[in-house]
């Protein structure tokens, strides 16, 4: 059983997917980034789905990667080539997760949790989100994704100056397509899920397609690369 997520139903054609490490931030650790694929490949697999959601437990999205396991990597070869090819599993198995994947932002959601949120394909949010790269200042930055979606001017002023989007200016510059407050979110995750699901599961999973083949990013290159 999965320690560090939890899957449950949305109706009848949709799953949450919820990151369950309030008392670590929702970072994501190695262990949590595995189970998330092994839980979307599964999912992927099921014919009665037509979407998932990823939201995290508590008050925030994601604060990021775990960042003791990177200082634990820097003395441990073996561990560094797993941290990573954990991260190519992650970022690739979202960009190319076969039916429409949303982000349901319930708060900050930073460093690898913004890249989190811009590797699914819808994001809806709670008033009090907020995204951004604060690792920029000592780590390489996942660009592609936000170049793709927010276009080059803005992917650039946030991957290097680190400045943060609010909820009301993330709306306001499509990154978000809802924003609620908190405890409106899981009605508004109901209603986008049912809206979704009136869709035939060949047809999502055909535009979902047509989008990840728009996109351009290679499914070999490594995360440093993206």
């Amino acid at each position: 059983m999965p320690e560090h997520i939890r899957v449950e139903p949305v109706g009848e054609a949709a799953r949450l997917l919820t990151l369950a490490r309030p008392n670590k931030r929702n970072a994501l650790s190695i262990a949590l980034r595995e189970e998330v694929c092994d839980a979307l490949d599964e999912i992927g697999r099921d014919t009665s789905v037509k979407s998932v959601v990823i939201r995290g437990e508590g008050d925030i999205f994601s604060a990021g990667f775990d960042l003791k396991e990177f200082a634990s990597a820097a003395g441990d070869p073996e561990l560094n080539a797993k941290l990573w090819a954990s991260s190519d599993r992650f970022h690739h198995g979202l960009l190319r997760f076969p039916l429409p994947l949303i982000a349901a932002v319930n708060g900050p959601a930073l460093a690898g949790g913004f890249d989190l949120a811009l590797c699914c394909d819808v994001r809806i949010a709670t008033t009090n989100a907020r995204f951004g790269h604060p690792e920029f200042t000592f780590a390489d930055v996942v660009y592609s994704p936000a170049h793709e979606l927010l276009g080059g001017a803005l992917a650039r002023e946030l991957c290097l100056t680190g400045r943060e989007l609010d909820a009301n200016e993330a709306l306001a510059r499509g990154l978000v397509s809802e924003l609620v407050e908190p405890e409106e979110l899981d009605a508004a995750i109901v209603r986008l899920t049912a809206r979704i699901a009136r869709a035939p599961r060949e047809a999502l999973c055909n535009s979902k397609k047509k989008a990840v083949e728009r996109a351009r990013i290679p499914a070999d290159r490594p995360t440093l690369e993206l």
